[in-house]
């Protein structure tokens, strides 16, 4: 159990840059859709994983929070179903990609953090193996 602390629950979060000093070299996730038509892969660890409670991220989820993690974008690699992601630009500069056939959500991109995409753990294969270590509020 995570026991959460002041820094935890502000409404500042920490940076979403990976951390390289936590970072597992030779750790490769790999992840996909309920439906399976679209599969993905990461090579290196999980170093920070942030859950959101935003509104935006709940209602994008359809849960009360949604868990990610930054990966650096030279590091995640599709293997199938580019046909099926599609997009949505849930504010200006932020897009949201997700399966069209099963709506599973899979990653984000912001125009603010350009070398990296924000990986949805729900679509991970296995889990991270490793406990959050924030919450966005």
């Amino acid at each position: 159990m995570v026991r959460l602390t002041r820094r935890m629950l502000s409404k500042r979060p920490l940076p979403i840059r990976p951390d390289p000093q936590l970072s597992e070299t030779t750790t490769m996730h790999t992840g996909s859709c309920l439906c399976g038509g679209i599969r993905y892969r990461f090579d290196g660890g999980v170093t920070r994983i942030g859950l959101c409670h935003c509104s935006m991220c709940r209602k994008a989820s359809g849960t009360a929070y949604a868990a990610n993690a930054p990966v650096p974008r030279a590091a995640f690699q599709l293997l199938q179903g580019a046909e099926l992601l599609k997009a949505y630009a849930s504010s200006p500069g932020k897009q949201r990609w997700f399966c069209a056939n099963c709506g599973s959500p899979i990653y984000s991109e912001s125009a603010g953090y350009p070398d990296l995409v924000r990986i949805r753990l729900g679509a991970l294969d296995q889990p991270a193996g490793r406990t959050p270590d924030y919450h966005y509020l």
